[in-house]
């Protein structure tokens, strides 16, 4: 299982990006601007946790560390 974080800060497009933190990722979010979304199988449940807690933001995946869960 890998841990995974999502990004506080949204980007230009409006999602805030799940991230996986076991695998690491050069375009991870300073410490400050993660929130922990715990271990999960793959980033689709951490994609749906992060959605769950946030149900009015857009979420992603990360392109470089969770690209099977980028959409957008």
């Amino acid at each position: 299982m890998d841990r995974f974080i999502v990004n506080k800060n949204e980007q230009a497009n409006g999602d805030h990006e799940v991230h996986n933190v076991t695998k690491g990722c050069s375009y991870m979010p300073d410490y400050v601007n993660q929130i922990d979304l715990g271990f999960h199988d793959s980033c689709r449940g951490a994609v749906a946790k992060a959605k769950s807690d946030w149900p009015n933001e857009k979420i992603d995946g990360c392109y470089y560390c969770a690209n099977e869960c980028h959409t957008s």
